[in-house]
């Protein structure tokens, strides 16, 4: 890439990273490129739709999680794992206003930008759900859809109430999947 190239590439991530933060991904592209100080035929040269451009932003996130993911599936306490996995797909999900949103529409989109990381996400979910079913600590009526559900929720979470209370919600709810709350209905 040559230099300027690279320059508003660079300039393009950061505004677009300052808009997704404030206003979260439908945040407007023409806004961005103009914060950018380029013309929106730049941005889309660069970013053809704003899942290629939300896939640049959380690149070094998804890969992230990617590798705490498979690194859990192979940990000794299957509960412990998959409540590590819930707690930082919702951190990552929660990036930005939305995300959830367009990860899971993401999930069967296989044309979308995001879909090869949405999709081994969901693979791991699924291993980590199976594992800690296996163990008896997660309720044998959960499913990894449930499970992306209360990710998605607890993320939408994020930025609408206080942190400590979404983080709060969210244990209440991790604490739900446990066998013991379906024994006391």
């Amino acid at each position: 890439m040559r230099a300027d190239a690279r320059r508003n590439y660079e300039r393009l991530l950061t505004e677009a990273e300052n808009a997704f933060l404030e206003h979260g991904v439908q945040a407007p592209l023409d806004t961005i490129a103009r914060r950018a100080g380029v013309a929106i035929g730049t941005l889309y040269g660069h970013f053809p739709t704003r899942r290629a451009l939300l896939k640049a932003l959380l690149h070094d996130r998804q890969a992230a999680l990617l590798r705490l993911g498979d690194e859990l599936t192979e940990a000794p306490d299957p509960g412990v794992a998959l409540t590590a996995w819930i707690r930082a797909a919702t951190e990552y999900s929660a990036t930005y206003l939305g995300l959830a949103e367009q990860s899971l529409d993401s999930l069967t989109d296989t044309t979308s930008e995001l879909h090869a990381g949405c999709t081994h996400n969901a693979a791991t979910g699924a291993t980590l759900v199976t594992r800690a079913q296996q163990a008896g600590t997660v309720r044998p009526d959960v499913t990894p859809e449930d499970v992306f559900a209360l990710i998605s929720a607890a993320a939408w979470l994020h930025g609408r109430v206080p942190r400590e209370q979404a983080d709060r919600l969210l244990t209440v709810s991790l604490a739900g999947l446990a066998p013991q709350a379906q024994d006391r209905r």
